[in-house]
């Protein structure tokens, strides 16, 4: 790639009126994915602004400035964090939450002393293409209950017709509209939707209201600042928990296994990421670092209350359209992203956004994820003639989607994903010819695009 092609490179400083705006065009593109997990897990969407924001500041310091990636909340750990909350609330899901980031730095620093080979024998596509389709396709009920029932769990026709209408918008965004506006396919369907739920009545604006009579009603400056800034609802240990209280052994079997998963998204990424902007981030700053850029900003989540993060692809479609590789531009839109929490109004807005609305968008997202997982085995040519690699998916599927179980004791249990992952794993490992679920071998492998210099072959 020439320099001409870039708009902007990693390191360039934009001028002020420009980074403002680039940094809230790369916010927009992260927002309606980055809410929809708060959303589907009963987290506070200001607290995941606020740890995605901060996250990925994180991540820029620890890359040392040289991957352009915003992080927001992971969809792999909404079901974990769902079955969490189920077992221990809100802070038995962010006590899993943060071992899974101390997994990315045990990962990290492993493939920093030993390599990638190691965990592509754990982690082949017959593996990992699976255990993705088992988190979309396990929460297939979840969006569909969403956009088919009311908030008193009564079928509505309403709710489903403007679902549908939301879905329906999302597709033709994401099929024809062009440049920047192809991006944000998500954020046009929930704005869309959110007009077309008011005008059916189904959104709650009393909280909206109250906020926004708060603001004009302000007499003098203080009032103004203190009507319009909010502290968001944290969720931090030693001040409004114990975590000795809530920890158990069931919490890291829930949450823990998913960050093998989308630490094998995660190098993917990076690969997507580097042949879209011409260095090999594989190599400079490493692997390694941007692995342990994930973890920490997953901790981060996990001490204030919100989802683990993770890199997402609607960052690199963003780079790849804009042309704009500015991490400055990224850590702009973190900033705002914190800013954002902070804003009462803001939160309000987002917390009434009806769960049909939500449910449209997810109906694709989810089926996207699952597709997604069929394309990582179809890219890297995993042959299912082969008897053991269709072994191996049939039994991760049947497990994940099934939501089979195995008990442990009273306060052990293995459940859904993490028991199909770790079968998954074990299966690999003990039928003959692993090389076969390895399928081309690309998977780990396509560095080997870019040249030695870091620029694109």
């Amino acid at each position: 790639m020439s320099q001409q092609e870039r708009v902007m490179d990693v390191r360039d400083v934009p001028a002020l009126h420009k980074w403002i705006t680039l940094s809230l065009q790369h916010l927009f593109a992260m927002f309606g994915s980055t809410i929809l997990v708060p959303f589907l897990t009963g987290l506070s969407p200001a607290v995941a602004l606020v740890s995605s924001g901060l996250g990925t500041l994180a991540y820029l310091l620890i890359t040392k400035g040289r991957i352009p990636a915003y992080l927001g909340s992971s969809f792999a750990f909404i079901t974990p964090i769902i079955v969490a909350t189920n077992v221990s609330g809100i802070e038995g899901a962010m006590i899993g939450s943060f071992f899974a980031g101390i997994v990315y730095g045990i990962v990290a620093l492993m493939i920093k002393a030993l390599g990638l080979n190691w965990i592509v024998k754990i982690l082949p596509p017959i593996v990992v293409g699976p255990v993705i389709m088992v988190i979309g396709l396990g929460l297939a009920s979840t969006a569909v209950d969403m956009a088919t029932y009311d908030a008193d769990g009564n079928y509505s026709i309403t709710y489903l017709t403007v679902a549908l209408i939301t879905l329906g918008v999302t597709i033709i965004a994401t099929i024809f509209f062009r440049g920047f506006m192809s991006i944000i396919p998500i954020l046009f369907g929930i704005v869309t939707g959110y007009i077309v739920a008011l005008t059916q009545g189904i959104v709650d604006t009393s909280g909206i209201k109250a906020e926004w009579n708060e603001i004009t009603s302000a007499s003098s400056i203080g009032e103004f600042f203190g009507a319009v800034f909010e502290m968001p609802e944290f969720v931090i240990p030693f001040v409004t928990y114990a975590p000795m209280e809530v920890f158990s052994l069931q919490l890291l079997w829930i949450l823990v296994p998913v960050a093998f998963v989308t630490i094998a998204e995660h190098i993917g990424d990076q690969m997507v990421l580097s042949k879209v902007v011409g260095n090999n981030f594989l190599q400079q700053p490493g692997l390694h670092r941007s692995i342990a850029g994930d973890g920490v900003a997953t901790i981060i989540a996990s001490m204030l209350g919100g989802p683990p993060n993770t890199t997402y692809g609607e960052n690199i479609g963003v780079l790849a359209i804009t042309r704009v590789f500015s991490v400055f531009v990224v850590g702009g839109a973190a900033v705002i992203a914190i800013f954002f929490g902070f804003i009462g109004i803001v939160t309000e807005v987002i917390s009434a956004i009806p769960s049909a609305v939500m449910g449209g968008v997810s109906i694709l997202l989810f089926g996207i994820i699952a597709s997604s997982g069929l394309r990582m085995m179809v890219d890297n040519e995993v042959d299912l003639g082969e008897k053991r690699n269709l072994i191996i998916a049939s039994v991760i599927l049947v497990i994940g989607i099934g939501g089979a179980t195995i008990q442990l004791g009273d306060n052990l249990e293995i459940t859904g994903m993490s028991l199909a992952a770790l079968i998954g794993v074990i299966l690999n490992q003990v039928l003959p010819g692993q090389d076969k679920g390895q399928g081309n071998g690309n998977m780990f492998q396509k560095k080997d695009e870019l040249n030695k210099d870091g620029s694109a072959a």
